[in-house]
């Protein structure tokens, strides 16, 4: 708990504007180890954390299984011609 105005808890919800205004005092209370919720009209959009030095860094897995296999479409063989095909759309209307 802090007895500043930034926060009474140990955890706060933001909306964006108000993070973007006073970002520097909010930084200030993830540094005394508070957390920050980022709200987008009022839906949790990301959590500000204090950084956890030691905590590893960041690994890489494999990619899921099966998606490598997927069969692509073939390339076109020409570019299509949009201007036929908005001639070719308005004569069907009519």
């Amino acid at each position: 708990m802090t007895n500043d105005d930034y926060s009474m808890t140990t955890m706060k919800n933001v909306g964006i504007a108000e993070l973007k205004a006073h970002l520097s005092r909010y930084l200030k209370g993830v540094r005394r180890g508070h957390s920050v919720i980022v709200l987008d009209r009022n839906e949790p959009i990301a959590r500000v954390v204090p950084y956890a030095r030691g905590s590893g860094a960041l690994t890489v897995r494999a990619p899921l299984r099966g998606l490598h296999d997927v069969e692509l479409p073939s390339p076109m063989k020409r570019p299509p011609d949009s201007l036929a095909a908005l001639v070719r759309e308005r004569r069907d209307r009519d």
